[in-house]
């Protein structure tokens, strides 16, 4: 049989698809947005199926299961804390996934997945589908599953490294519904983008001195670390790296510009180099889309501390939500209010510690939106998850300087830290160093 008719046969409706669910599997929705038809598919056996585990790797979509009433049928286990699904967590009517460092995804390791759903693109001329702008851990998935379901979006994007799968590999197919999304209207976690305030553009003025020619640059999800890749940060630089996770707006158009060229990196040279790149704007994703020089690979590539400090001059740029007098830095929860998930941002630290001439940056405004509260706090409340321990701090980085905390004592750093509080918080921080750190 050759590809076309194996397509033509596994093309089914999303009912015919979603009737491979019984009672008691475990399915998988992988990261990236959701399948809308599979589902709405899915939702609509909420009466006839009971104690199906749903995996939702970024909840994006809400198909009604987050809501209470929906526990009979349906048990949900997310992997990012996306506000779709924060009431549910502080409500503790759902589990967290913990990834693991290396990001790997072996059957042999995993709980075994009765079915995974998925986006494709239609199949190319030799019968291979692309996954889009994202690849993270999707083709491992699909191998790894009893059954893969997949909904066919003619508007995803195709890209070289190793964004593709056979038709011969998946199970069935159903058509995508138009949604009239527009790529660039949103942020790495699905937020509006608004205008960046002061605060914004000074923490990028400020990160932008810890940049040299021929680095390579890592970007992590967060507005503090988002906002470098459109606020000039890299402007002014020559012949930079991309070898990161995500891929905010702004840089594609610094690649079409030549910013970032590859032209110095030491592993993938001449390329830019991500698991998603779908941080921009139609025109980018145009750009995008088979362009040699951009590369998608797993998320057990682009993130494994090997492969990251393989890289010389690798530096990691990651956003926190708190960060203590001794460099303990958050990006994860304040106290057991869980806000999001370290992502890559660990293994980018390690990486980028070991390279060549390597450096971490940590970004965060000093203070919450309403400046009440800072983030730059002597102890962390219990509960809070520590997303990096001080010994892999580096670089902290606020609108009001640069804390360099490398090598540094503990008292040194809580100098520098000081520093690079908000002022009106400073007396408060200086008297609890003195109470912590110095004797009576």
């Amino acid at each position: 049989m050759d590809w076309q008719e194996e397509y033509r046969r596994k093309m089914v409706t999303p009912e015919e698809a979603i009737s491979v669910i019984k009672s008691g599997d475990r399915i998988s929705f992988v990261q990236g947005m959701e399948p809308l038809a599979l589902g709405l598919a899915l939702a609509a056996r909420k009466e006839e199926l009971r104690d199906v585990t749903i995996v939702v790797r970024t909840p994006g979509r809400d198909f009604g299961w987050y809501d209470p009433g929906w526990e009979e049928s349906f048990k949900i286990e997310i992997a990012f804390p996306l506000p779709i699904v924060r009431q549910m967590l502080a409500e503790k009517r759902c589990d967290l996934s913990i990834a693991s460092l290396d990001f790997s995804y072996h059957k042999e390791e995993k709980r075994q997945v009765d079915a995974v759903l998925i986006e494709l693109s239609p199949p190319d001329e030799h019968g291979f589908c692309s996954f889009g702008a994202s690849l993270w851990n999707k083709k491992a998935e699909a191998r790894a599953a009893e059954k893969v379901l997949a909904e066919v979006n003619k508007n995803l994007i195709r890209t070289y490294g190793e964004n593709y799968i056979h038709v011969s590999e998946i199970d069935y197919f159903v058509e995508h519904p138009s949604t009239g999304r527009t790529p660039g209207a949103t942020d790495l976690l699905g937020r509006k983008t608004q205008e960046p305030g002061e605060v914004y553009k000074n923490i990028a003025k400020n990160v932008s001195t810890l940049i040299k020619d021929g680095d390579t640059i890592q970007i992590g999800v967060g507005a503090a670390s988002e906002w470098c890749a459109v606020l000039n940060t890299f402007n002014h630089k020559n012949d930079l790296g991309w070898h990161s996770e995500t891929t905010p707006r702004g840089i594609i158009k610094l690649i079409r510009e030549g910013v970032f060229t590859g032209k110095h990196k030491t592993l993938h040279q001449w390329k830019a180099v991500a698991t998603a790149c779908g941080g921009g704007t139609k025109e980018d994703m145009d750009f995008v889309h088979m362009n040699p020089c951009f590369e998608l690979y797993p998320a057990e590539h682009i993130l494994d501390i090997r492969v990251i400090a393989a890289n010389d001059n690798q530096v990691a740029i990651n956003s926190a939500i708190i960060v203590d007098l001794t460099g303990q830095i958050s990006a994860e929860s304040v106290g057991t209010r869980l806000l999001s998930t370290p992502g890559g941002q660990t293994a980018f630290a390690i990486g980028s510690s070991l390279s060549k001439g390597g450096r971490s940056i940590t970004v965060l405004p000093s203070t919450t939106a309403d400046g009440k509260t800072s983030r730059i706090v002597p102890l962390f409340e219990e509960g809070t998850v520590i997303t990096l321990p001080r010994n892999l701090a580096d670089y902290v980085v606020t609108e009001y300087g640069i804390a360099n905390l490398k090598g540094k004592s503990q008292r040194e750093r809580t100098a520098e830290i000081i520093n690079i509080a908000h002022p009106d918080f400073r007396p408060e921080l200086e008297k609890a160093t003195q109470k912590l750190y110095w004797p009576d």
